[in-house]
């Protein structure tokens, strides 16, 4: 079936191939041409299992095997109480990701396939993925950390051909069969085959006979991964073979990641990567869906084992992490290279993070989104050293500069579709609009919520796609990109629009608020908004009577007063603890917080 549909009524395994981010009967500039040459994401794997066979790719920890649930399980541990891991070689990942591929080849699976992986991250998770691609099926990733219901919302909108997941999940598929009719080509992990007959455990019983690797294009589907759906209904992201590839080149280059680093694989997604980069990969002792609740022991234990070298995770995790090492004198002295994506990093936390790891090393703050990713990056000491006063002062978060790949504009606000590129003329430095950005690395369409194309792409006159991210923010004279807020945050008032970052920076400089989010609530006699900052104060210091709330609520007022970006917000509110993401714990739901404001004012 070819996804490359923008309707799903119109797939047809007749379609004609369309080239990802070029539409039909255009031509493009002659830099970005590319030779129409095969190219399999998971050819990277087999190149590194050539290069360095005997390497571990993956270690991931050991428990005790289950009796009478998921949390009965216990870590293994040697008779000096070292914790034991399960490891596997690049050579053995290859042969295995062949051995599942051949098998799933044998029983059905045909190249362009939708299959749902859900699995738990670790050896099985990686060497199914590239065990997908190399049999030329297109993988359905999800994040769990949505919910239940949101995650079986978008399943049922994927409408996969079939499952490679736990029992769990085969258990809901089999009490729903309507919502997935076309789910008949299924593979077990991690259980009987009381759910179908294929099982990876039967599959690693067969000898490896040899390579396996379906032969693709730059532009054929290989992936749908849905966005978080924190700001919005989660959409399914067509990711290409181009986009990976891409992925992995830009991330490598401006990280400097070579061969044999060691990784601690606090994000799953960056997991897949490091087989491609030729880096170990150490799974830690947690739940990648609740970041915010990692155990510092455990995480530090598996740094300290394996002397890693790089870790990617999410500010919700470093905070718990950083936390515990600057209360407890501990560190991560061989950690060089440290990454954190998914939210703006508190300059608090960059400061004590940098005393936690190898006096050389670096923090690095990736910037991008699910249909946009990598686009900017910015490191701890150039944001400590020059952009966090002026991000104190309402600059906005500088999030660095764009991947080497990425062309990027500002274009004028606006909440109206945009057809063609040259319908509208770029902002200047320094003027607020919506990034808009292109690139290999960048995806084309969505393929549920078909109806988002319209406000989110833009085709230029080669027929290239351009994605707006729904960010709103200004581009500086070194061409860095400042981050001001998501467009559908900002609040149009009488006297103009606010932004949520810049605002929000003022009143995050008192002492005792914690956060702070602006939202415009309709006013009934005017037009336009009217401005409210809501604060969440340090647990600590939440106001004891109204004595206090009252002073607390005129001293914001008055950082407010003092900054021409505030001045005319008039209301300010105190809320116990704010609705955020459930991964992230830091995205903020304004929508949530106006309607609550209401009821106030």
């Amino acid at each position: 079936m070819n996804l490359e549909i923008m309707d799903k009524k119109e797939f047809s395994d007749k379609a004609e191939p369309v080239k990802e981010s070029v539409l039909p009967g255009t031509k493009i500039p002659a830099k970005d041409a590319e030779p129409d040459q095969a190219i399999n994401i998971a050819h990277r794997l087999t190149v590194m299992a050539q290069k360095y066979p005997e390497e571990i790719a993956i270690a991931e920890p050991r428990f005790t095997k289950k009796r009478w649930g998921l949390f009965s399980r216990k870590p293994l541990r040697d008779n000096q109480g070292k914790r034991l891991y399960k490891t596997i070689t690049f050579r053995e990942l290859d042969q295995d990701s062949d051995r599942i591929a051949q098998a799933l080849l044998a029983a059905g699976f045909e190249p362009g396939m939708k299959i749902a992986l859900m699995v738990r991250m670790g050896i099985d998770f990686i060497s199914l993925v590239f065990a997908l691609f190399k049999a030329g099926t297109i993988l359905i990733l999800i994040d769990p950390g949505m919910g239940v219901k949101k995650m079986l919302q978008c399943l049922r909108e994927a409408d996969p051909d079939g499952f490679a997941a736990i029992p769990a999940v085969h258990t809901v598929r089999k009490f729903l069969p309507g919502w997935f009719p076309h789910a008949d080509k299924n593979l077990i992990v991690g259980g009987s085959s009381l759910f179908g007959k294929l099982t990876l455990s039967k599959i690693r019983k067969r000898s490896w006979e040899k390579p396996v690797l379906t032969a693709k294009h730059w532009d054929d589907p290989a992936a749908i991964i849905f966005t978080s759906g924190s700001t919005g209904p989660a959409k399914g992201v067509l990711y290409t073979h181009r986009i990976f590839n891409t992925q992995v080149d830009e991330i490598a280059a401006r990280y400097e990641i070579v061969p044999g680093a060691v990784d601690l694989a606090g994000f799953p997604f960056f997991g897949l990567f490091n087989a491609a980069m030729g880096t170990t990969a150490i799974i830690p002792d947690m739940d990648p869906t609740r970041p915010a609740s990692v155990d510092p022991v455990l995480f530090l234990e598996a740094a300290n084992d394996w002397k890693i070298t790089q870790s990617f995770g999410s500010p919700a995790l470093w905070n718990r992490v950083v936390h515990y090492c600057k209360e407890n004198g501990k560190s991560i002295p061989t950690l060089k290279r440290a990454i954190s994506a998914g939210a703006p990093v508190p300059f608090r936390l960059l400061e004590d993070f940098i005393q936690c790891i190898h006096p050389e090393g670096n923090i690095y703050t990736p910037y991008g989104a699910t249909e946009s990713l990598p686009v900017a990056s910015i490191d701890a000491h150039e944001i400590l050293e020059e952009t966090a006063n002026k991000t104190r002062l309402g600059a906005g978060i500088c999030v660095g500069r764009r991947f080497s790949k990425i062309e990027w504009k500002i274009l004028p606000i606006t909440d109206q579709p945009i057809e063609h590129l040259e319908e509208v003329e770029p902002l200047p430095p320094g003027k607020i609009g919506e990034l808009t950005v292109c690139g290999p690395q960048i995806t084309a369409r969505y393929i549920t919520r078909v109806e988002a194309n319209k406000t989110a792409k833009i085709r230029d006159q080669y027929g290239r796609i351009w994605h707006r991210i729904g960010d709103v923010g200004y581009l500086d004279e070194q061409d860095r990109f400042w981050f001001c807020g998501r467009k559908a945050h900002r609040a149009e008032t009488k006297n103009g629009p606010l932004f949520s970052i810049p605002c929000e920076a003022i009143a995050n400089e008192h002492p005792r608020v914690f956060r702070s989010a602006l939202v415009g609530i309709p006013a009934e006699s005017e037009e336009g908004s009217e401005p409210v900052i809501i604060v969440e104060p340090f647990p600590e210091y939440w106001p004891k009577n109204q004595q206090e709330r009252d002073l607390l609520i005129k001293e914001v007022l008055a950082l407010l007063e003092k900054s021409e970006i505030t001045r005319s917000i008039r209301k300010v509110l105190i809320h116990p603890k704010f609705p955020v993401d459930i991964r992230h714990n830091a995205k903020i739901n304004r929508e949530q917080l106006a309607q609550w404001a209401k009821k106030y004012l």
